[in-house]
């Protein structure tokens, strides 16, 4: 058998491994397995195909994991949900205190709690959200 195949049973195990752990290595490691095969397709040399193969991996690691990190260390560009709600500005329709009390935000009316126990909110003020705690909002 010809070496383009050994290198292409090679890069599908590389995608394989990579769909079964998640490790993005791995699919760096399959596109290095491809160019080392277009190599072999090229040239008998075996030490020029693992040559190929270990400048591409590499290459795509180097390049790709740094773009990667970045990317998964940012906060999302468009919070939606609740946690839009954050941070926003409310005003309180009934006493709010550690307990219960009703405020209206973002135009919807919501049940809310202050955050500290001894906090209290009378109607007319204007409280921040600091967390959605399942249909109560959290102000102080």
């Amino acid at each position: 058998m010809d070496f383009w195949v050994w290198w292409l049973i090679a890069a599908g195990g590389f995608a394989i491994a990579l769909v079964l752990t998640a490790m993005p290595e791995l699919g760096m490691l399959a596109a290095g397995g491809v160019a080392a095969a277009l190599a072999a397709g090229l040239t008998d040399s075996l030490v020029a195909q693992v040559i190929v193969f270990a400048v591409v991996s590499t290459a795509l690691i180097l390049a790709v994991r740094p773009i990667a990190r970045r990317a998964r260390t940012q906060p999302p560009a468009l919070r939606s949900g609740s946690d839009a709600l954050m941070g926003k500005s409310a005003v309180v329709l009934e006493r709010v205190d550690g307990t219960s009390g009703r405020i209206k935000l973002a135009g919807e009316v919501w049940s809310a709690r202050a955050l500290g126990e001894d906090d209290s909110y009378e109607p007319g003020s204007q409280v921040s959200v600091v967390e959605i705690d399942g249909a109560t909002a959290v102000v102080m």
